[in-house]
């Protein structure tokens, strides 16, 4: 039996370093094919610094089933590649000032050119999932793009001033701006290693009940931060919400690890594991 109490956080990182450095090197060479592009300077800009947790579980999910010698590297970048574009939008429409201890992409760069850089990385991303044959690739890439962008604009309608937000509504608002990249990491790297139908789903779940645990932990990160505008704060509960999110966000990462019951044990499901019990101090 794995002994939990030798898991720390510093332990997890040198565990995931291998996946992380391989992240890098694919990305590094991704993006030498623009360095003719005048977006070139600024995606090296963007990318620098990012922790890489959603490639790495693509990474992790593919290994764990392991029955396909395709290549997942590059739907991984696809996926880190969306997580920046992301980010890009979410600092205009927030109107941060810095992301990551530098000035945010917009700052750096001005608006006009973080609205174009944002669409040439969706080309590159088109680009990458023509390289697969398996078309559930490209379609779970675009699947996922989809309910990002809707969460967002749901988000954007929302007035914390005149609007109070039920648990449900919060819930299916963190679903689909983050969750669902999580969920569709997991998800493709099932594919991608030639998982079944029902490994596919649980992988799928896992990266789900994840993606919802890391965005409560972010939320209480962010609780007594005035110049950040959770819509945590913006539930309408009487009681404790800080107690409440710590709860749920415990529950998330307990299903979550429940869901990769159905998998054979492996390194990589174990390293699946890890990284769910490690969720508060990984973010």
């Amino acid at each position: 039996m794995k002994d939990e109490s030798l898991l720390t956080f510093s332990t997890l990182k040198e565990k995931m370093k291998d996946y992380r450095s391989q992240i890098e090197k694919a990305l590094n060479t991704e993006l030498e094919h623009y360095t003719q592009s005048h977006f070139y300077k600024p995606l090296c800009y963007a990318l620098k610094g990012g922790k890489r947790i959603r490639p790495i579980i693509l990474l992790l999910s593919a290994e764990s089933i392991g029955r396909n010698d395709v290549e997942p590297l590059s739907a991984a970048i696809a996926i880190e590649l969306l997580q920046t574009e992301s980010l890009i939008h979410d600092d205009i429409l927030d109107e941060e000032i810095l992301r990551r201890d530098r000035p945010a992409f917009h700052i750096k760069y001005g608006l006009g050119a973080s609205i174009l850089t944002a669409d040439f990385v969706f080309g590159i991303i088109l680009d990458i999932a023509l390289r697969y044959k398996d078309k559930r690739v490209g379609k779970e890439l675009s699947s996922v793009a989809l309910r990002m962008c809707d969460g967002e604009f749901r988000e954007l309608k929302i007035d914390p001033k005149i609007y109070r937000l039920s648990w449900e509504e919060y819930l299916n608002l963190i679903s689909q701006k983050t969750a669902s990249l999580f969920e569709a990491s997991a998800k493709i790297g099932g594919i991608i290693g030639g998982g079944a139908n029902n490994e596919i789903k649980a992988l799928s779940s896992y990266g789900y009940f994840l993606g919802l645990a890391y965005q409560l932990q972010d939320d209480l990160l962010d609780w007594n931060k005035k110049d950040k505008a959770s819509n945590a704060l913006n539930i309408k509960k009487d009681f404790d919400k800080r107690s409440y999110l710590k709860k749920m966000s415990e529950t998330y990462i307990i299903r979550a690890k429940q869901k990769l019951n159905l998998l054979s044990n492996t390194k990589a499901k174990e390293h699946l594991f890890d990284l769910a019990d490690c969720m508060i101090s990984y973010i």
